[in-house]
């Protein structure tokens, strides 16, 4: 399997972890799952991710999901959360998919850290101790993680850890970060890949920032995928034309412990998995909310036919 690198692009998908009613893996609907990210588009898979409900997996199911996947793409590149408290386990997490054939590995910042030398110290471990062939992507998610990584930090990051080669960026609001990357890239610094989550909700103008692409989920991820390459190929009138059309539901996705239950409900209603169900402690959609997203799904229906898409 290819390793991600400085140059990767594309649509890299967050991938949920299916569950059954009871709280078990759904490992025939995670095959699934997988078959339909890569057949909408997908350049590659992200797992075990904040929205793939990594923090309800124990060890052994994050290897063992880690394992299904991997497998399931058959060479197409997966790449892994990682993300925990202590090097310990990360470490022990990243050595085994990686293993097992990784792409390379995801690492957000502990909510623990609270100046600009501890985030620079972490990551100086974290490199560290995974070494130097593993290929690590950097999620900034502040609004998660309550972390805020500074432009200058991030830069200082960047240019001391060579094995950092791309940045999950989703601080909010971080159109300037992309330009910040991009001007310190043109006047000699090392160039990284950025990938941008968030749902997508500032996909067209993450990309014409810079972006190299997208990194998240969504319930219909052919949406990212076909916005990606009409920005790159500079048709951004059409790419905004499709994004507008989904915006409405990207837009519900972005509500705060709800956004999950959406997803997963449309991945559901699409046949991608056989259940919205997640793992608890979780609420499912409410029955308002139901019939909120079924006329959301009815009315992008009749957006998308009437502009050809």
């Amino acid at each position: 399997m290819p390793l991600i690198s400085t140059t990767t692009k594309g649509v890299f998908v967050i991938a949920v972890t299916p569950f059954t009613s009871d709280g078990a893996i759904d490992f025939d609907s995670l095959d699934r799952v997988t078959d339909f990210y890569f057949e909408s588009g997908a350049d590659g898979l992200t797992i075990l991710g904040m929205m793939g409900e990594a923090p309800k997996l124990t060890q052994a199911e994050s290897r063992e999901v880690a394992r299904r996947v991997i497998a399931r793409a058959g060479g197409k590149p997966v790449v892994v959360g990682v993300s925990a408290g202590g090097l310990a386990a990360l470490g022990e997490l990243s050595d085994a998919v990686m293993d097992m054939g990784a792409a390379g590995v995801m690492v957000a910042p502990p909510t623990s850290l609270n100046t600009n030398e501890s985030i620079e110290g972490y990551y100086a471990q974290v490199t560290n101790r995974l070494g130097k062939d593993v290929p690590v992507v950097l999620q900034d998610f502040p609004l998660s993680t309550k972390v805020v990584i500074s432009n200058p930090c991030l830069g200082k990051i960047i240019e001391a850890n060579p094995s950092i080669v791309m940045l999950k960026h989703e601080d909010w609001p971080g159109l300037a970060k992309i330009s910040y990357l991009r001007d310190a890239e043109a006047k000699g610094r090392r160039r990284i890949s950025i990938l941008c989550g968030n749902g997508g909700i500032f996909l067209p103008e993450e990309m014409a920032r810079g972006a190299d692409g997208a990194m998240t989920g969504f319930g219909f991820p052919e949406m990212m995928v076909q916005v990606c390459k009409l920005m790159e190929a500079g048709e951004t009138e059409r790419a905004q034309d499709i994004f507008d059309a989904y915006l409405p539901l990207v837009r519900y996705e972005q509500q705060p412990g709800a956004g999950l239950a959406v997803r997963k409900y449309v991945l559901a209603k699409r046949g991608a998995i056989a259940s919205a169900a997640m793992r608890a402690p979780a609420a499912p959609l409410a029955p308002a909310a139901v019939a909120e997203v079924e006329t959301l799904l009815r009315r992008l229906a009749a957006r998308l036919a009437a502009i050809g898409a």
